[in-house]
């Protein structure tokens, strides 16, 4: 088909003109190494400074808190690695996070665990939300880090920050946030949540894959991540991406120009396709209908294969994933799905749907259409829909 409607940003999205006018500059004409002193190196080291400035300010941040990195992921294994690595020393050998972090959370707590610390699941309500009490019940006299998500990347559910944070400054323990699918959403200041360590990543927010930032709260010893050369005040070694960094910055502050009335377009947008999708029988909405980004639309069918959903959708032009993309080749149901007390067979037919301002009245008009008659051809050839209508007769 020659019609796309893309519905997968909570997956990447497309790089915006804006960003791209910005770069393009340091592709092929201040192409200099920031680490030069001639002219042309020192126009990018201008640019690099610059690009820091405008960051921490759209975070209410100083720029020596600002560190570039190539994502989310990176950062998150930075703060929560370097973390423990430096309170293990001190006998903090335990990291409480929750049951339906980003794998860039939970694999590297995995990794932990094997290598003699221990780590804390709390757990989530049916609507996707953290209680900030069950965290202040986890943190113990030798907890180094708590690491909770800001939003939920699979189901869009905003958890409490600032409670959870104010918790963990109580108990004198150090707090890091996984920001990835929030920036831009919601309105986030660093000073006045009282967050120390926060990770977001630019291609959530129109700019390019592969470039991302950590904060670290002045006053917060990190270790290296990178040896090399003196770059990211010798935390981070390797020649400076530029071109990237400075597409950060014009992401970043064009997220955040109006996220009031970016928030009003497109939650009316969301909730047509959450009425219109559950008016589907057997149909059930992931997360808290209120506490949830503006863009997130994620429900289970039952008696559908989610994958044989997405293929279909494709068919029809439809862009759309079953939960996270960085585990889309699985086959096994959403650890987020789960956590939420879904059965699999009910986890398996999940289907995500994450729009943006640039998504139009007409596409979500195109997808309610679509949708319905997919699922009802999917259910006929199902003998798992052939039995829960068996088991209702």
């Amino acid at each position: 088909m020659n019609r796309v409607i893309y519905a997968d940003n909570a997956a990447t999205t497309r790089v915006s003109k804006r960003v791209l006018d910005a770069m393009m500059p340091y592709f092929a004409e201040n192409y200099g190494n920031a680490s030069s002193i001639y002219s042309i190196g020192r126009n990018a080291k201008k640019a690099l400074e610059d690009a820091r400035e405008r960051i921490a300010k759209v975070l209410g941040a100083e720029p020596s808190e600002i560190y570039f990195t190539s994502g989310g992921s990176e950062s998150d294994n930075w703060a929560i690695r370097g973390t423990a690595e430096r309170l293990g020393a001190k006998g903090k050998k335990h990291i409480v996070t929750s049951a339906f972090e980003h794998h860039a959370v939970l694999h590297v707590c995995e990794y932990l665990e094997k290598n003699g610390y221990e780590v804390t699941y709390v757990p989530v309500n049916a609507n996707g939300i953290i209680n900030p009490e069950d965290v202040r019940k986890a943190i113990r006299p030798d907890t180094a880090l708590v690491t909770i998500m800001y939003a939920n990347n699979e189901i869009g559910t905003i958890q409490p920050i600032g409670e959870i944070a104010k918790i963990c400054h109580e108990a004198g323990v150090l707090f890091h946030t996984d920001a990835v699918q929030a920036i831009g959403n919601v309105p986030i200041n660093v000073k006045e949540q009282d967050i120390d360590m926060l990770s977001l990543s630019g291609h959530k927010i129109h700019a390019q894959k592969g470039i991302g930032v950590l904060y670290v709260k002045k006053g917060i010893l990190i270790p290296n991540l990178i040896f090399g050369g003196g770059q990211e005040r010798g935390k981070r070694a390797g020649t400076e991406n530029i071109p990237a960094i400075v597409g950060l910055a014009e992401a970043m502050e064009a997220a955040v120009e109006n996220i009031p009335a970016k928030v009003e377009k497109v939650s009316k947008m969301r909730d047509r396709l959450i009425d219109g999708i559950l008016k589907i029988p057997r149909t059930r909405l992931n997360g808290d209908r209120e506490k949830r980004l503006c863009g997130n639309v994620n429900v289970s069918i039952e008696g559908i294969e989610g994958e044989s959903l997405l293929l279909m959708l494709d068919m029809k032009g439809i862009c759309a994933s079953s939960g996270s993309a960085c585990t889309s080749g699985s086959l096994d149901p959403s650890h987020v799905l789960l956590a939420l007390g879904l059965k699999h067979e009910v986890a398996h037919g999940s289907l995500r749907l994450s729009i943006s301002e640039e998504n139009t009245d007409e596409e979500i008009d195109y997808i309610l259409e679509v949708i319905p008659q997919i699922v009802e051809k999917l259910r006929a050839m199902s003998p798992l829909w052939e039995k829960i209508v068996k088991e209702e007769k």
